[in-house]
Parts: structure tokens; C-alpha cells; sequence
């Protein structure tokens, strides 16, 4: 029998979520981030089942490589653009769209040789602080771009959002006015709106829309789940109980001793730890679903075991099924609980945890097996 922890996969509530931005945002077109093995979710599976996006973003050339192998022809746009000039062969010949995002990748793609002209964003640093050309510079490239053969036109513009989480902070519609100011006098295609834009800033939609995260069926905002937003949860990280074992009160539990029990108990020990992802720092108490109901996390989160506080579930047994996150126990409640954002805890479930793919009627069927057993 192999180890039991296991990451399934939705295909058809990945699908469900792309319509859901169709349904928010029906003008722009999307291109669907993809960066990160999609998120954990599998880049290749995932892109398939986001088949009726106009173009797909990622992080680097290797990614971008993936996705033509695969047979992908759409537009693929590299949010980070390229990393050295050596990169702009490949890029050229596999078709890759570039962000633009500093003078020295400006004059790297003006000297470089190339096979056909690169299709290239400008991204314009409008509050945020990381990436961008500061306002003041985006009439200087966008004038060199023109000139440059080396460049596929139309040349288009993008700025990323700081704060659009918050639908309360004012930061985003400052960045808005400072995108508009800086395109005066440029005729180009826009994109602007992450997830959170998409949802709920809607005079960021532009001419492009790029979700991410709410793909994935999990909430953009500070607060909130996925479910609150008419999205599909889209991965149920599960195992197995591995061992049911009856202690006596005052008994140690885990590395440290740090938890005791309270009284005669059983401790339900799982087989997942931090070494497949799940947070090594989350808290006693932190919910975890045994036969589909919820039990408290107990002692320190080992590298490939938890245990688990089976008081309220007496007729637990070795072998039954374990959720750590997924449709029944939000993602975002977890990484609350771990003090950091679902996005992380979706990137970091490691690759010694395989990947189901299913449609949905096979992912309800096996969620559901996961949940309770049968």
C-alpha cells in the first residue's frame, strides 16, 4: 500500500471558476495565471481544463516550454519577462509574450538577434514598488519599442495591484488615476485586474483580466472563502488515520511534549506533515475532518505525521479518511489557523504528494470517499 496522503484535483471546478470570471468581467479577455505548477495544482492538467482562456500567464521560459509541449497555442504571457538576453532566442521561437518591466530588459531586446519580433507588454509602477517602469519612463520605451524591429506590435500595458484584497483601501483607485495619467497620449490595450480586481474593482477590467488565485476556487479578499465569491474549491488535500492509540490523562503527546491530554482519550495519528506541505506551525486546535467531521489538531506537526484529538469521534479506526483541506474545510480557514494566505499553502504541498485528476462528478464521488470512507 503506498502512503495514503493524497492531492485531489477538480478539472470541472477549475472550468467552473473561468466562467464564474467570464460571468464578473464578459468584455475583457483573460489570460489565466497559471505560474507556480498552477498554483500546486498541476500546470499542464490545469491549463487543459482552463482550455477556454484567451492566453495563459507564467513565471518563467521553463514554464511557458511546459505549456508548448503539451500542445498549447494560445498566447502565453511571462509576467516576469526574461531573466538574461540568452533567453530571448527561445522566447522568440516558441512564440512567448514578455512583460517589460526595467530599462536594462529594454535594451538587452533592442540588441538582441532574434528569429521573429517579440510580442511585449509594458508594466508601468504605479504604487506597488516591485516591478515596473516609474511612470515618468513609459514614454521613453514605448517610443523605443515602436522603433525597435525586434518587436511584435501592438505593444500593450499593464500595472499590478497592491491592495485590491482590501475593498476598503483607497490605494487602488490611486493606482487607477496614476495608470490612466501615465497612458495619456498611448493607444494601447490594458490589463490591470487580478482576482481581487475582477471581483471587485471593476473599473479595473480593462482590455485583459488576469485571475489567479480565484481560479483555484479560493477568495482574493482579506476575509471571506472561496465559496462566498460563487467559486469552486478546486484541491482536497486528504490522507488516512495510520493509528488509533488510547492514552491516559497527563499524557505527552508529539515532538516537545507541548500538548498533554486532559483525560483518557484517543489520539487519531494521520499520515501528513510539514515534509507534504501542510504547516509545521499551526496551532492546537486547528480543524481537521475525520469521516467527514471535524476534530482538533493536537501536539507539534511532525514531517509526515499529525495527531489528532478523536474524543468526538469514538469509533474512529485505522484507515479511515482524513481532509485536511478541501470542500467541507476552506483552504483559507487553515491558512488563517497558520497565520499566512491559502496561496501558500496551495504552492507548497510538496511533489512526494501525487496528484489525482478527476472531473467533477469523479471528484465529488472521491471527496466524498475521502471524507467519510464509503
Amino acid at each position: 500500500m503506498t502512503r495514503p496522503a493524497r492531492a485531489l484535483i477538480d478539472l470541472d471546478a477549475l472550468g467552473h471558476n473561468l466562467r464564474r470570471v467570464r460571468q464578473v468581467a464578459p468584455s475583457p479577455r483573460i489570460i489565466a495565471i497559471v505560474k507556480a505548477e498552477a498554483y500546486g495544482h498541476g500546470l499542464a492538467r490545469a491549463a487543459g481544463a482552463l482550455d477556454e482562456a484567451d492566453a495563459f500567464g507564467v513565471a518563467s521560459v521553463e514554464e511557458g516550454t511546459r505549456l508548448r509541449d503539451a500542445g498549447c497555442r494560445k498566447p502565453i504571457l511571462l509576467l516576469e519577462g526574461f531573466f538574461s538576453p540568452d533567453e530571448l532566442e527561445p522566447i522568440s521561437r516558441l512564440g512567448l509574450d514578455v512583460v517589460l518591466h526595467h530599462r536594462l530588459q529594454l535594451e538587452w531586446l533592442e540588441a538582441a538577434s532574434v528569429p521573429e519580433p517579440v510580442r511585449v507588454w509594458v508594466k508601468v509602477d504605479t504604487g506597488m514598488h516591485r516591478l515596473g517602469f516609474p511612470p515618468g519612463e513609459v514614454a521613453d520605451a514605448w517610443g523605443r519599442l515602436g522603433r525597435s524591429p525586434n518587436v511584435a506590435g501592438p505593444v500593450r500595458a499593464m500595472t499590478h495591484l497592491a491592495c485590491a484584497d482590501d475593498r476598503d483601501d483607497p490605494c487602488t483607485q490611486e493606482q487607477v488615476a496614476r495608470f490612466a495619467k501615465t497612458l495619456e497620449g498611448i493607444r494601447a490595450e490594458t490589463s490591470i485586474a487580478n482576482s481581487a480586481g475582477i471581483l471587485a474593482w471593476p473599473q479595473t477590467h480593462g482590455d485583459w483580466v488576469r485571475p489567479g488565485i480565484m481560479l483555484y476556487g479560493v477568495s482574493p479578499f482579506l476575509e471571506g472563502n472561496g465559496v462566498d465569491e460563487g467559486l469552486q474549491p478546486v484541491m482536497t488535500l486528504s490522507t488516512r488515520l495510520i493509528a488509533v492509540n488510547r492514552c491516559h490523562a497527563g499524557d505527552a503527546v508529539g515532538y516537545g511534549a507541548t500538548w498533554r491530554c486532559p483525560e483518557a482519550m484517543s489520539i487519531g495519528v494521520a499520515a501528513a506533515g510539514y515534509g507534504d506541505g501542510y504547516p509545521r506551525h499551526l496551532p492546537n486546535g486547528t480543524p481537521v475532518l475525520v469521516n467527514g467531521r471535524r476534530v482538533p489538531l493536537v501536539g507539534r506537526v511532525s514531517m509526515d505525521m499529525i495527531t489528532l484529538d478523536l474524543r468526538t469521534q469514538p469509533d474512529a479506526r485505522t484507515g479511515d479518511p482524513v481532509v485536511l483541506w478541501g470542500p467541507d474545510l476552506p483552504v483559507e480557514e487553515i491558512a488563517r489557523r497558520a497565520g499566512t494566505i491559502a496561496y501558500e499553502l496551495l504552492c507548497g504541498v510538496t511533489s512526494r504528494v501525487p496528484k489525482e485528476f478527476a472531473s467533477q462528478a469523479e471528484a465529488g464521488q472521491r471527496a466524498k470517499i475521502a471524507r467519510t470512507g464509503s
